[in-house]
C-alpha cells in the first residue's frame, strides 16, 4: 500500500515438478492443486474449506464467494471486512457472459471539500473518521447472491457465524500483521477491546472468537441488505459516527446501491483479459499489456534486465495516466476505452528509452486517440466463475469499530485528494474515491479460463501483469507464475496528488540475479532488496479440453487453493 511499508516474508525457490517434468526454472514451492467438481483459492486456509463445504452442498460459485468472504471477515480482519468494499467478475454460463460489480461506496454527503481546507489537511488521514467512505461490501454480497446464488444466505453465512461463535486458530502471517495492528492503533478503545481480548494479542495458535460479528451476520441472514443500511445496523454506525466526530447520516446509507458496470479487455497474444473499469486501478493492467504486446518477452528472459526494465517502464507511463485520470466516472467523465486503444498505446510508447530509466513521465492525452486486501476466487462444477477482492483499505481500515458489532470501518477515503478541487479524484460528498482493489479474468475464444488476482494495494497492477506474463509468455504452471519471484515499482505520481519526480524506487526479490540487479542500476534504476510488499496471488484455471479445474495459492501467505 502506498504508505504503509510491509514487512516481507523469506520465499524459498525449489525445483518443481509438474506431472513428470521438472521445469528446470526457478519454479513452484509446491504442486498445484487439481479437482473436477469445484475448487476455491483464497488467503485463509479455514476460509477457503468453508467455500468448498457450500460448493458441496449445492451452492454456486457465488454461494460460496460470499460464505468465504464472510468467513475471512473474521479470521483475516487485517484485510477485509463488511466495513469494507468489494469489487467482483463474474462468468456466468447461462447467459455466456461476463459480469462486473463495483460495490464501493461514496464519502459522506455533509463532509465538504471545504473542511479539509479549513483545518489545514493537505494529506488525507489512515485513521479516525474522516476517510470513511460508505461500506459497500453487505450490499456487493446481496446484489451477488440475487443474481447468481442458489442457497439462502442463512446457508450461506451459517459456517461463518459458527466460527465467529466457537472460535478458530489464528494463522502465521495474518496472527503477525495482527499484532503490528494493535500497536498502530493503541489509542482506540473499541479495537483494542475487540481484537486484542484480556489485553493482549493473539498469537499463532491462539483461539479467537467474535460473537459481536456472530451477532451482525445472524442479523443479516435473517434482515437481509436492508438492515446494513435502512434499518438497525445501519442506525447504530451512525449513531457511532456522531459519538466519535464522524459525517455518516442514515442518507448516506439509505441512498447507496452497488453498480453493475461491464469488464473492460484488451487482447493479449490471444488471451483476453479483463478488469473493471475506474474508479478502480484495473486499467492501469490494460495498458500495460497494450504497451507490452510490442515487445518479445519471451526472447529477453524471464525476470533479465530487459524484461524487468521493459516491464516497469511500461508500470510507470500507465500509472502517471492512472493519477491523472482514474476516478468515479460520476464525477470525470472519461473515455477510459481511448486509454486502451492500440492508438494510444503506441503513442505512449515513444515515451519509452530501451537503455534508460525514467525519471519522471508526463500523463498521456486519450483524446489523441479516439477510437490491506483479501483476494479469493471459486469456480463451481458448472465452470461458473467468482473473482472477489474485498478490503477495508490499509490493515484493519480506520481503526475504528461501532459499538457492538464486531468490525472495522474502513478508511479507503485516504486515497482521495484534498489539495486540488480540479483533480479527477479531488474529494467530493457523495463520491467514491479511487481503488485500488481489483479482481482479474481471462478468457479465449469466448469461455473463461482464468480467474485471478493479487492482492496488495499498488502492487494489484503490477502483479496481475507479472503472473499473466509468467503463464502466457513463458509458459509457467500456476502455481510457479505466482512463485516465481517478483518487482515493486515505487513512487509513480498517485492519484492523492502525490508526484513521481526522481524515478521512484524498484523493489526486487531475493530471487532475482545479482548480475541483473548491477545491469538495472547501470540503466538508471534505483534498486533495493529491502523489505516491500510483493502482493498475494490466488488463481484458478479452467481446462476445458480435460473437464478440470487447477488452482493456485500465494506462497507468501497463509492461503491455500482447494479442490475436490
Amino acid at each position: 500500500m502506498k504508505r504503509s511499508l510491509i514487512f516481507l516474508l523469506g520465499v524459498s525457490f525449489l525445483p518443481s515438478f509438474a506431472g513428470d517434468r521438472l521445469t528446470g526454472r526457478l519454479a513452484a514451492t509446491r504442486s498445484e492443486v487439481i479437482g473436477r467438481n469445484g475448487m476455491v483459492a483464497a488467503s485463509q486456509p479455514l476460509a477457503a474449506q468453508v467455500g468448498i463445504d457450500i460448493l458441496k452442498k449445492g451452492g454456486s460459485a457465488v454461494d460460496a464467494a460470499i460464505a468465504v468472504n464472510a468467513a475471512l471477515g473474521l479470521m483475516e480482519p487485517s484485510g477485509s471486512g463488511i466495513g469494507g468494499d468489494l469489487f467482483a467478475i463474474v462468468w456466468d454460463n447461462r447467459e455466456g457472459k461476463l459480469f462486473g460489480l463495483n460495490a464501493s461506496g461514496p464519502a459522506p454527503a455533509e463532509l465538504p471539500l471545504a473542511y479539509f481546507r479549513e483545518k489545514g489537511i493537505t494529506l488525507m488521514p489512515e485513521k479516525g473518521p474522516l476517510p470513511w467512505t460508505v461500506p459497500g461490501c453487505v450490499a456487493g454480497w446481496f446484489a451477488l447472491h440475487e443474481r447468481f446464488g442458489r442457497l439462502g444466505m442463512g446457508d450461506v453465512l451459517a459456517p461463518a457465524i459458527a466460527y465467529a461463535e466457537q472460535g478458530f486458530p489464528l494463522s502465521e502471517l495474518i496472527a503477525f500483521y495482527w499484532q503490528r495492528s494493535l500497536q498502530a492503533f493503541a489509542g482506540y478503545e473499541n479495537f483494542q477491546r475487540l481484537y486484542a481480548p484480556g489485553g493482549r494479542a493473539p498469537a499463532k495458535g491462539d483461539v479467537f472468537r467474535n460473537p459481536e460479528l456472530a451477532a451482525t451476520y445472524r442479523i443479516l441472514a435473517r434482515k437481509g441488505c436492508d438492515a446494513f443500511y435502512r434499518g438497525e445496523l445501519a442506525e447504530k454506525i451512525v449513531a457511532y459516527s456522531g459519538k466519535v466526530g464522524g459525517y455518516f447520516s442514515l442518507q448516506d446509507f439509505a441512498a447507496f446501491e452497488p453498480e453493475w458496470v461491464e469488464p473492460m479487455s484488451v487482447d493479449y497474444r490471444g488471451y483476453d483479459v479483463w478488469e473493471l473499469p475506474p474508479n478502480g486501478q484495473g486499467l492501469a493492467v490494460l495498458q500495460m499489456l497494450r504497451l507490452l504486446g510490442h515487445f518479445d518477452l519471451k526472447a529477453m528472459g524471464h525476470n533479465s534486465a530487459a524484461y524487468l526494465h521493459a516491464l516497469v517502464e511500461a508500470k510507470k507511463i500507465a500509472y502517471e495516466d492512472r493519477a491523472r485520470f482514474y476516478a468515479d466516472p460520476r464525477f470525470a467523465a472519461r473515455d477510459y476505452a481511448a486509454l486502451i486503444s492500440p492508438a494510444y498505446a503506441r503513442k505512449r510508447l515513444e515515451l519509452f528509452d530501451r537503455e534508460r530509466a525514467s525519471r519522471s513521465l508526463p500523463p498521456g492525452d486519450p483524446r489523441l486517440a479516439q477510437g490491506d486486501t483479501v483476494y479469493l476466487t471459486v469456480v463451481d462444477k458448472d465452470f461458473n466463475a467468482v473473482s472477489l477482492i474485498q478490503s477495508n483499505y490499509v490493515g484493519f481500515g480506520s481503526g475504528m469499530v461501532p459499538d457492538g458489532l464486531g468490525f472495522c470501518l474502513q478508511d479507503r477515503g485516504a486515497l482521495f485528494n484534498v489539495q486540488d478541487p480540479g483533480h479527477a479524484n479531488a474529494f467530493a460528498p457523495g463520491k467514491r474515491p479511487f481503488h485500488t482493489i481489483i479482481p482479474g479474468f481471462v478468457t479465449r475464444a469466448g469461455r473463461p479460463v482464468f480467474s485471478f488476482g493479487v492482492m496488495g494495494g499498488d502492487m494489484q497492477p503490477q502483479g496481475h501483469v507479472q503472473v499473466l506474463c509468467n503463464i502466457i509468455d513463458f509458459a509457467m504452471n500456476l502455481q510457479e507464475a505466482g512463485d516465481a519471484p517478483r518487482f515493486r515499482h515505487a513512487g509513480s505520481s498517485e492519484p492523492d496528488g502525490t508526484v513521481m519526480s526522481d524515478g521512484g524506487t524498484l523493489f526486487l526479490e531475493s530471487g532475482v540475479d545479482a548480475e541483473v540487479v548491477r545491469d538495472l542500476i547501470r540503466r538508471g534504476h534505483r534498486v533495493s532488496r529491502s523489505a516491500s510488499e510483493f502482493g498475494g496471488y490466488q488463481g484458478i484455471w479452467i481446462d476445458w479440453e480435460r473437464k478440470i479445474l487447477i488452482g493456485a495459492s500465494e506462497s507468501r501467505k497463509d492461503g491455500c487453493a482447494i479442490g475436490y
